[in-house]
């Protein structure tokens, strides 16, 4: 059973107004949003949840000076896990997909929509080219957990543990041990100046230890 997330009025306010903002059809933003919040609430997420998109919201209008299109990112940010099932890797495809649909038939622009779009799918690798700056904020935005203090990081490790509980633990190290190598093998975690100076390092650290956690 679904249940409602505490912030979920505050999450549908904010998504009202960021619609309003990107179209001009006076179409209603309210079940477009009420849809979204209901995909994020799903039972079986347990780090992929309103929780994370509320946090990545706030690391984008944090880091929104770097965008040059800061409501493309926004909407991004709403779209970019809205289809998560953890035994599948088209993840990010299909909440591009699942963007692409619903914002043309709101009304946003057909630009924005492509951009929306390329940003969602942007998530699969966390790499984006130099100078591509909507992508730095979301992506940025989404690995800020990685940042967190100690008490978080751990917390955010075994929810995403929890969201594999169906993978047997030695594939399960193996995977997640992959996934945190991929990401200590990029230049940078973090590629606005503020992400950077402010949570590269602290990142790192976290990813290590944990990457250490799982080999002993």
């Amino acid at each position: 059973m679904t249940t409602a997330h505490p912030a979920r009025t505050r999450l549908l306010a904010r998504w009202n107004d960021l619609l309003r903002r990107t179209t001009r059809t006076g179409t209603d933003p309210t079940p477009y949003g009420e849809r979204l919040l209901t995909a994020w609430e799903e039972p079986h997420r347990r780090y992929h949840n309103c929780d994370h998109l509320l946090a990545v919201l706030d690391h984008v209008e944090e880091l929104g000076r770097s965008a040059t299109a800061p409501d493309s990112v926004l909407l991004a940010a709403w779209f970019h896990d809205a289809v998560y099932q953890p035994e599948r890797s088209t993840n990010e495809e299909r909440s591009a997909r699942l963007a692409e649909r619903a914002l043309r038939e709101a009304g946003v622009p057909p630009d924005q929509v492509a951009e929306v779009a390329r940003l969602v799918r942007l998530t699969t690798t966390h790499a984006p080219v130099p100078g591509d700056r909507n992508g730095e904020v979301l992506c940025d935005a989404d690995l800020a957990v990685l940042a967190s203090g100690p008490q978080e990081y751990a917390r955010y490790a075994a929810a995403v543990r929890e969201e594999y509980a169906f993978v047997p633990d030695d594939a399960f190290r193996t995977g997640r041990a992959r996934v945190l190598r991929d990401l200590l093998d990029l230049p940078q975690l973090f590629r606005t100046p503020m992400g950077h100076a402010q949570w590269e390092a602290t990142a790192r650290r976290n990813v290590t230890t944990e990457l250490e956690l799982l080999s002993a």
